[in-house]
């Protein structure tokens, strides 16, 4: 059975080879240059006033937590200095039940520790979503106004190479536009 496929396979390759020469002799039509762009997703993001504003907002509701979190730790240093200080004159039942409270205490601060950590994280998203919709769709319209095939992004080294004579940076003029 080997012997009758490799057999045939051979009889294939000279009508492959000239299949292939054909392809190769016949006229191509020019294929249609096609134009793309490419920018610095961060650099424009940055540059935008939304942003600025948006991180204001941002940093302003971190102050908040982080006032929230010391006001936390203050009260349970106070409260552990306090335990320390007459640790050695309760009564054990009384003593158990204060590192208990202690316990307590820790347990809420890192649970309100992640619970705002996650909260932030959403805050982050939510606010500046709507800088990141307003620069993505300016990057469409640019798109379509000047008849670019895609756009790409540079950052993070997605874009190690681009020929400058079939692609444009447009980076500084989306940042001209949405400053």
């Amino acid at each position: 059975m080997k012997k009758q496929i490799l057999s045939l396979a051979f009889l294939l390759m000279p009508l492959l080879a000239a299949a292939q020469t054909a392809v190769q002799s016949t006229p191509q039509a020019t294929a249609p240059r096609l134009k793309f762009a490419y920018f610095s997703y961060d650099k424009v993001l940055h540059a935008m006033a939304d942003y600025d504003t948006a991180t204001r907002s941002l940093n302003e509701l971190k102050a908040k937590y982080d006032a929230e979190t010391k006001r936390s730790e203050d009260d349970f240093n106070s409260r552990y200095e306090e335990f320390l200080d007459v640790q050695r004159k309760l009564e054990p039942s009384i003593l158990r039940k204060r590192q208990s409270e202690l316990e307590e205490l820790i347990d809420r601060n890192i649970a309100f520790r992640k619970e705002a950590e996650r909260l932030l994280k959403k805050a982050e998203d939510d606010i500046y979503a709507p800088v990141r919709q307003k620069l993505d769709a300016t990057v469409r319209e640019m798109g379509r106004e000047s008849g670019y095939a895609f756009i790409l992004n540079t950052d993070n080294n997605a874009l190690p190479y681009a020929d400058d004579t079939l692609g444009e940076d447009i980076t500084n003029a989306l940042i001209a536009v949405l400053k």
